[in-house]
């Protein structure tokens, strides 16, 4: 393992006005920060607001900039028409580069499934980019119900187990890219 902590980038993918995201967010965040070897940048959208970003501007500059510098990613979306939010499908496609030979963790939310085919459309998106998606999610179904109103979970040993995967694998996969890439830039060619 490496001395040097990793970047983990956690995006906040849902905009919507009364959106449950900020609770699932700061639960998540929380637990990341107590891992080892992790240091957490919080991106949320609704903030970066991706459809008002225009190349070149210091509002995009600034959010590539965060996207360069992570060596890993947790998406947190929501699961909205068995789908994901449209703008987090916009801030995805803004950038190329800046994703590529990183992997993406999921976290997601929503009706019975849990946001679960939400993230399965996420994967096809990040392989294109050349990103690589770790396996394990935290998923949580019905998430209203789950989380009192200081935005604790009710019953947090399933969750937590979850999460803990989710950063283990992630761990090992961002140390690894981040050398594999100062060792050998990584520019999708076929070697």
């Amino acid at each position: 393992m490496s001395e040097h902590p990793y970047r983990l980038a956690v995006i906040v993918g849902s905009t919507r006005e009364g959106r449950f995201a900020p609770v699932i967010a700061n639960w998540f965040t929380r637990h990341a920060e107590r891992h080892p070897h992790t240091d957490v940048d919080v991106i949320d959208l609704d903030a970066v607001r991706p459809y008002e970003l225009r190349y070149g501007s210091e509002e995009y500059e600034s959010f590539a900039k965060r996207v360069d510098e992570a060596d890993a990613f947790v998406v947190i979306t929501p699961e909205y028409n068995h789908s994901f939010p449209a703008p987090l499908k916009h801030a995805i496609d803004l950038l190329h580069a800046q994703w590529q030979a990183k992997p993406v963790g999921f976290v997601s939310y929503g009706g019975i499934s849990g946001g679960l085919r939400a993230v399965e459309q996420l994967r096809l998106v990040f392989a294109e980019l050349h990103a690589t998606t770790v396996r394990d999610t935290v998923s949580f179904p019905l998430a209203g119900s789950l989380f009192d109103d200081a935005g604790n979970l009710h019953e947090p040993a399933a969750a937590t187990k979850a999460a803990d995967a989710l950063l283990h694998q992630l761990t090992w996969w961002a140390v690894t890219l981040r050398e594999a890439r100062a060792t050998r830039p990584y520019g999708g060619q076929v070697f």
